[in-house]
C-alpha cells in the first residue's frame, strides 16, 4: 500500500486513490453531523464538541450559511471547511453578481463537489478531509438535502448523516423516517443524534431552514426538546411494560381457568 499512498494522482492496481480515502477516514473521526428533510423544512443537526473555559464558541461552529437561502453542515476537518466555505461563498455571491439571481441549491452542491473532486485529481494538492450537508429550498420551494463527500460525489437525500458513527445512525433513520413537518421534524433530526450524543444544549446544535430563513435553536430550546423526547421515551416504555403486564395477567388467568375445568 505504500507504494501507492505518496502521491494523490497515483492508483494502486486494485483501483484504489489512498489519498482520498484516508480523507474519508478523517471524516468518519469527526463528530456527527444529521440532515433530515422534512415537508416544510429541513433540520441539521451537529455534536458540538467540548471547548476550552475560556474559549468564544462562537468561532467553532460546524453549521454555516453559504448564501441567505442555503445553509450547510459538516463533518471533518474544519479548517479545511472554512477554506472550501468561503470558495463557496464566493462564487454564491459571483453567481448573483453575473446572473442577478441567487445561486440554487443544487448549484451550489455541485460547485462543492467539483472543488473538492478537483482536489483528487492534481499534484501537489490533497483532497479536503471533510463531508458537508447542504440545505435550503429549490426555486419551485421544495425542500432539498444534500450530500458531498470528499471524492466529490454529490447526491440528495431525505435524510442522511456523516461523521463518527454515520454508518450506525443512517440505519435507524433508514427505520425510523417518515415524512414530517414542523417540530417534528426537529423531533426526529434530535433522536437520531440523542443515539449517540450525550442529551444536552452542551453537545448539540441544531439549525432549522425554512423558506423564511434558517434558525439556529436557543440552548433553551434545544433542552425542550430533548425533554419532550425523553417524556415521550419514558410514556411509551411505560405503556409497552403495561401491556406486557397485561399479557402476563390474561396468560396466568386464562391458564387458571383451564385447570379448573381439568379438575371439574
Amino acid at each position: 500500500m505504500s507504494r501507492y499512498d505518496g502521491a494523490i494522482t497515483v492508483f494502486s492496481p486494485d483501483g484504489h486513490l489512498f489519498q482520498v480515502e484516508y480523507a474519508m477516514e478523517a471524516v468518519r473521526k469527526g463528530t456527527l453531523a444529521v440532515g433530515v428533510r422534512g415537508t416544510d423544512c429541513v433540520v441539521l443537526g451537529v455534536e458540538k464538541k467540548s471547548i476550552a473555559k475560556l474559549q468564544d464558541p462562537r468561532t467553532m461552529r460546524k453549521i454555516q450559511m453559504l448564501d441567505d437561502h442555503i445553509c450547510v453542515a459538516f463533518a471533518g476537518l474544519t479548517a479545511d471547511a472554512r477554506i472550501l466555505i468561503n470558495r463557496a461563498r464566493l462564487e454564491a455571491q459571483s453567481h448573483k453578481l453575473t446572473l442577478e439571481d441567487k445561486a440554487s441549491v443544487e448549484y451550489m452542491t455541485r460547485y462543492i463537489g467539483g472543488v473538492q473532486q478537483k482536489y483528487t485529481q492534481s499534484g501537489g494538492v490533497r483532497p479536503f478531509g471533510l463531508s458537508t450537508l447542504i440545505t435550503g429550498f429549490s426555486p419551485e420551494g421544495v425542500p432539498q438535502l444534500f450530500h458531498t463527500d470528499p471524492s466529490g460525489t454529490y447526491s440528495e437525500w431525505k435524510a442522511n448523516a456523516t461523521g463518527r458513527n454515520s454508518k450506525a445512525v443512517r440505519e435507524w433513520l433508514e427505520k425510523q423516517y417518515t415524512e414530517t413537518a414542523g417540530e417534528e421534524t426537529v423531533k426526529l433530526a434530535l433522536r437520531a443524534l440523542l443515539e449517540l450524543v450525550e442529551p444536552s444544549s452542551k453537545n448539540i446544535e441544531i439549525a432549522v431552514v425554512t423558506k423564511e430563513g434558517t434558525k439556529t435553536l436557543s440552548n433553551e430550546e434545544v433542552d425542550a426538546v430533548v425533554k419532550a423526547i425523553e417524556e415521550e421515551k419514558e410514556a411509551a416504555d411505560k405503556a409497552k411494560k403495561d401491556k406486557a403486564k397485561r399479557q402476563a395477567e390474561e396468560a396466568l388467568a386464562s391458564a387458571a381457568g383451564n385447570e379448573m375445568e381439568r379438575d371439574d
